[in-house]
């Protein structure tokens, strides 16, 4: 099997390309937030105001890092549950988001989002964020810096491992892999 480095932002001819099960690296920016800076932006939005992060084409991390040791751009960056930033991801699909990055199921409602905007899923290796900070050359924070570790933050990554658990036509790996180790 060939390494597959995919590029982000991601445009919507490469998100449609990607399919569920497809291991990728990811190359390029994208950002990191968790719930807080979710509800934060929806918020901003609900107040008619614009977003600090452009939506179009990006990806979001689910992640909030560990403080970086002497060296380092970060610390820890592991994925966090996706399923907290449920009540807020159809509306930045809506907006042009075109990909998350996190760990579990995800609800009717993103899975429909995700469809609707061909947009993607990927997982992360829960349990391994010592290994995929070494994936982050640079990371700044740009939006929210009193959230602390739940910042937005910018990240530069090189051959950041993922998954594709969602594709842009609704399949799902957590769903399909269940399914096929079921016992009748």
């Amino acid at each position: 099997m060939s390494k597959r480095i995919v590029s982000v932002p991601l445009s919507k001819e490469d998100a449609k390309s990607l399919k569920v099960g497809d291991y990728v690296y990811l190359t390029g920016t994208i950002y990191s937030a968790r719930d807080a800076a979710h509800k934060r932006m929806i918020e901003t939005l609900d107040r008619g105001e614009a977003l600090p992060i452009e939506m179009e084409g990006n990806v979001i991390y689910y992640m909030g890092p560990s403080p970086a040791r002497e060296g380092r751009p970060i610390g820890s960056a592991g994925p966090t549950t996706s399923g907290r930033m449920d009540p807020y991801a159809p509306t930045l699909l809506d907006l042009g988001l075109r990909g998350m990055i996190g760990k579990g199921k995800r609800t009717k409602e993103v899975k429909d989002a995700v469809v609707r905007n061909g947009a993607v899923y990927f997982a992360a290796v829960g349990g391994a964020g010592a290994l995929l900070s070494h994936c982050i050359k640079e990371a700044e924070v740009v939006a929210y810096p009193e959230l602390g570790p739940e910042a937005i933050h910018k990240l530069e990554v090189v051959e950041l491992p993922a998954i594709i658990v969602m594709d842009s036509e609704g399949n799902d790996l957590y769903e399909t892999a269940t399914k096929q180790y079921q016992r009748d």
